[in-house]
Parts: structure tokens; sequence; C-alpha cells
């Protein structure tokens, strides 16, 4: 076969059957019996609901259901919430609203969800929907992140006048405190970085199905981390145990990490379905997402450097206001910017820094990681505030770039902020690229320009990131009595891969052929755990845990391998090529890694106890689910490898 190893330029795997028309999509799927919801949302960004009359939705044609929040709440189900342990300036505990999933009382951002309609069809429902009477008394709104901070803007929540949910600090104020006290030039900024929505090709999804016969709820949605989800509807919605929820992901039509977490309109989609006994299907449309999706970004920053006669920069100052939206769900509401702040320092010696960050609620939509989850925020600040410190200065901006980038001799480097740079040679990076752009030719090209009448300009920023968060991963490799191999993973792809480059890893660790394996992952009954797809994780985490997996294949396949060639286990030799082959060294005898994984079903070739050691459990023989090496399975933890820098 061909070479297929890591690095290699192999067309996707998955392509083929993409551009055929023969994807898995959300929408592709449908479920026998199933019957269609839409959702009442509120036109009004903040409102008391003083009456609402669905009787006239209940008795229009087709309708199965017509449920409000009082309904949701007379059958006892939970709602998630964040536990991060956040405090405001006073010290007491942040105030951190769940999200209902039907509001009873008062919306709070434009596309509350107030009104479950279910009917035969999607234009039933519609036109029922239609008919519910909701009584408003419009309430004033807030939706200016600056101005929810002020004290005469309006209460999004009358137990929290102020509207700050809590504030978050990082770095040592004192020595930042210190360095601008001596700084001979001080620069201050204010960047306003606007609210984001995610236009994915295929908008959100959701089908509900529950099994009275095993009392089993199983969600078809299109998410980021499907175990997450799992764990977070069965443990804090459904309070039911995890084998009693499922979730299925299959192809997902653009994630950007707006996807990547669990909905009202999942929890609903279940309960319903369970209530009317029924698969439940909602299809989000175009014109609804941006009411019904979380937004990204949302926040201004005030950022000052402080610097000493030579342009060298002695400290950084930032304050900061973030829009989290009418509601903090979970703790995915806490994680941008707050997660990544700390790389707001970027590729800069700065010995001092201190960043605040007041979290403000409005009657806006929920924000939560969208692209980046906080890094380009970051990146923004401190290279749009060298910019214009440049400008104030009068000091060409790469030259004050240059001045201040972290050199190479000062690795192991740990940021003001907390992060550590285990290697960086920045300014020829930044030198590199100067000379692929030919940015010393930028003048004669900006005066060509301007001779025909049009402006060109040029801009550079040194992006640094913080990504692949030592989180635990799942990889599982197991054979089939043919010697062909299942991959499961616990990430989830969403359009970038991952069947091909996961194969690529295993044909290189153990030189299987792609087309002997079959990858799965998004299954919740089919891999055991996972994390899922986010903050730039999968091949650095999720490769990590199935190289670590194909390296158990080997050390069990050597102990088979040696008993099948009768030879010491200390002679066996593994190399990749050629398909896989055990050889004894120093002669022609070996057997191949499909031969091995054969001889794992065959309890009679095995070496003794190979069989419990494999299945770490008795009986001898597998049980349904689990063979002799048949299943290989590695959790990483760590990312404190240094990878050298060229």
């Amino acid at each position: 076969m061909m070479k297929f190893g890591i690095g290699q330029p192999v067309k996707r795997l998955e392509d083929v059957r993409l551009v055929q028309g023969q994807g898995h999509f959300q929408d592709d799927r449908t479920v026998p019996g199933q019957v269609y919801t839409v959702f009442l949302r509120s036109p009004h960004a903040h409102a008391k609901i003083l009456s609402i009359d669905v009787a006239a939705a209940k008795d229009a044609p087709g309708v199965r259901a017509v449920y409000t929040g009082a309904d949701y709440a007379a059958d006892g189900l939970g709602m998630p919430k964040a536990s991060m342990p956040r405090k405001r300036a006073d010290g007491s505990p942040m105030f951190a609203p769940q999200r209902p999933a039907l509001v009873v009382d008062r919306v709070r951002y434009v596309g509350d969800p107030l009104a479950m309609v279910i009917a035969d069809t999607l234009d039933q429902a519609k036109d029922a929907a239609e008919l519910i009477d909701v009584d408003y008394e419009v309430l004033p709104a807030v939706t200016d992140t600056a101005f929810a901070a002020q004290p005469d803007s309006p209460p999004i929540w009358d137990e929290n006048p102020d509207n700050i949910s809590h504030f978050h600090e990082r770095g040592d104020k004192a020595p930042t405190e210190a360095a601008f006290a001596k700084a001979a030039h001080i620069v201050k900024r204010r960047y306003v970085i606007s609210r984001v929505h995610a236009q994915y090709i295929e908008p959100r999804g959701a089908i509900g199905v529950y099994d009275p016969g095993e009392d089993r709820y199983t969600l078809y949605a299109d998410v980021n981390y499907p175990h997450r989800v799992r764990n977070m509807l069965a443990n804090d919605v459904l309070r039911v145990p995890e084998s009693n929820v499922r979730v299925v992901v299959e192809d997902v039509g653009g994630g950007f990490g707006t996807k990547g977490w669990q909905y009202v309109e999942h929890r609903l989609s279940l309960w319903a379905a369970r209530k009317i006994g029924r698969p439940v299907r909602w299809t989000c449309e175009r014109s609804e997402a941006v009411m019904a999706d979380e937004h990204g970004r949302d926040n201004i920053g005030e950022i000052s450097l402080a610097f000493d006669d030579s342009g060298k920069i002695l400290g950084l100052h930032l304050d900061m206001i973030a829009n989290l939206g009418a509601y903090v769900a979970s703790n995915r509401q806490l994680l941008t910017p707050f997660g990544m702040i700390a790389t707001v320092t970027g590729v800069y010696d700065i010995p001092a820094a201190y960043v605040r960050i007041d979290a403000v609620l409005t009657n806006t939509n929920p924000t939560a990681p969208y692209r980046g989850a906080g890094r380009p925020e970051a990146i923004y600040l401190i290279e749009r505030a060298l910019e214009d410190a440049a400008r104030e200065l009068g000091i060409d901006a790469l030259d004050l770039r240059r001045r201040n980038l972290i050199a190479p001799s000062q690795m192991p480097y740990k940021a003001p902020l907390g992060p550590v740079y285990d290697c960086g040679e920045f300014e020829v990076n930044m030198n590199r690229v100067m000379q692929i752009a030919d940015y010393a030719g930028f003048d004669a090209r900006r005066a060509e320009s301007l001779a025909r009448g049009k402006l060109r300009g040029i801009g550079l920023a040194n992006a640094i990131e913080q990504a692949a968060g030592p989180q635990p991963e799942y990889a599982e490799i197991r054979f089939n009595p043919s010697g062909t191999a299942l991959l499961m993973m616990g990430t989830k792809t969403h359009g970038q891969g991952h069947a091909t480059v996961f194969k690529q890893i295993l044909h290189e660790k153990l030189g299987i052929d792609p087309g002997d394996v079959q990858y799965i992952d998004g299954d919740t009954d089919r891999v055991a755990f996972g994390m899922g797809s986010n903050g730039s994780r999968s091949m650095v985490v999720g490769g990590s845990a199935l190289v670590q997996a194909a390296d158990k294949i080997i050390e069990k396949g050597r102990i088979i391998a040696a008993h099948v060639l009768e030879a010491a286990e200390a002679d066996i030799i593994f190399t990749a090529d050629a398909a896989g082959v055990f050889s004894v060294s120093g002669t022609d005898r070996s057997v191949s890694l499909k031969q091995v994984a054969k001889t794992a079903f065959q309890p009679a070739r095995l070496p003794e106890g190979i069989s419990r050691a494999s299945m770490k459990t008795p009986p001898m023989w597998p049980s349904r689910r689990r063979f002799p090496m048949a299943a290989m399975s590695a959790k990483w933890r760590s990312i404190r490898t240094p990878a050298p820098c060229n």
C-alpha cells in the first residue's frame, strides 16, 4: 500500500462521501414516528409575562402538546449551573442566574423561549405557535456592555442591582503599580471587541427519543462534546444514571464552539418525547439562530502599557468589562475571556502585569466560547496597544516590538500572568514572515496603488495561543476476529478531518492499512469516554492518547508473538512497516500484527494468563463487548513534554 503515515500528503478519507452527498448531518436523520416542535420566543429584550394563553394553540390541527415553563417546572427537572469559585468585589459569591428551559415570569433577551409547540408537521406547529397569546409588560432593557456596569443602569435581575456577576483578576497588582509609578511614558487605550455569532452552514438541531421499555433517552444532536452533554443531561437535568442517556453526533455542519454545549432545546426535546411517547424533532431555522444560540466575544478593554525611556515595556495593566448575557447556565459562560486572558502579554518580555475583569449581565444572549475562546481577544489587545504606542512614542512599530520580544535565551519563560513558554524564537518568526510578505517593498506597492486611486495598508501581529488544555482524553483500538480494527476516539470531528489524521497516526504506529480501520466517534454508547473537541486539543491530546493506546497494542502483541514464534519476549522486535510485523531479532521468523490479532481470539494458542491480562477480569473467554487484545485504551493527562522549536 501507499505510505500513509504522519505528515504524508494524503487525500482526506471523509471527503469522498461528503462531496457525493452521503454525509450524515443533523437534518439528514429521520426517526420513525417523529413529530415536530417549534419554540415561541420573546420579541422583547426585557419584559414581565403577565399571562400566557395556550388554549387556542392546543386546539389547532395536528397539535400534540403545548408546554410552558410551568409544565416543565411541575415535573421537577433540574438546571445546570456554574460552579467555578468566583466572587464579587465584596467577597460574596458570584451572582450566576441559572437559565430556565422555558421562562415562567420574565424574559430577559430577545429570543428567550417561553412556550413549546409540538405537532404532526412543522407547518402545523408553526401555525399553532402564532395562536399563543402572551401579555407582556415591557421593562427597561440593557444591551450595551459599558452601560450595564454604570450605577444608573436598570437591573437585569432585581436581586443583583449593579448587574455585576463577579470579578476576576490575574497577576500581581503591587509590582504592576510600582512599574507604572516609575515609567517614563504611559500609553492607555480603550478597545471595544464586538459581539459575534456563528453562521454555520447547518444551524443547530435536536431529536429527542425516549424508550419506555428500557427507560432510556437518546439525543441526536450536533454538539462538540457528546459525553459531557450526556453527563450533564443525566446528572443535572433528568436526574437519571448516565447509562440511561445516550448522545449520538454524526457529521456536524460547522461548529466553531457555538454548538459545543448543551442547550435548552436538547433537554426539552427529551422531556417532551417522554411525555407524549413520540420522538420530538427540532430544527433551528436560519432566521431563528441568532435568537436561539449563544454568542461570542463582547467585551471592552482599557489597556495601559508603561515604558521606560528606551521603549522597553515595564508593565501592563488591563481593566476589562466582559458581557455574560442574561444567564450563567454553566461554567462555559465563564471561560471567555477569563480563561485565556493570561496570554495578553503576548510574546513580549513584560516584567509585571495585572488584569481585572468585571463580568456583567445584560439583556442579551449568553456568551460562550467561539473561535478561539478568548485567545483572539488577548492577541488583539496587546498588538493593537503596541501599534498605538509606537505612534504615540514616535518609534517604528516593528522596532518597538523587537525591543520587547522574549529572547530564546530566556526559555523556559514564565509570563507574569501565569503561562510558561517552553520554547520560542519569536524574532526569527517575525523576520521570516516579513521576508515572505516582502514587508520592505510595501512602500513601493502603496505608492503604485495610490497612483491608481487605491488605498493599501499593512499590519503585523505576533500571535500566541494557549491551547490544548491538560484534560484527559480517550482512544481505543479494538480488533475484530478477522484482524481488522475499530478506532474509537473521545474527540469529536466537526469538519477537521479526524478520521484521516487519526488513521495516519495508527498507520505510523502499527502499520495498519487505513482501509482495515473503522473510525468511530460521537456516540456515547460506542465510545466509553471523551472530552470532545474544543480549544485546539484534538490532535495534541487525542493524538497522544492514541499513541499510548497503540503502544499498549505493541506491548501485548509482543507477548503473543513471542509465544507463537517460540521465542523470548525480549527478542521480539515490532516494525510498523509492511503492515506491522513482529519478528525475532537476528532471524527471518516473523508474524504480522493482523495474525497476532487473529490469534488473540483463539484461547488455545495464547500464552498462559494473556486472556485474563488483556481482559483485566475473568472469565477466560471474553464477554460480548471485550476480547483478548481486542480493546486497548489510554487516557492522556499531561502536555508538559516540550517540543523542539524549529
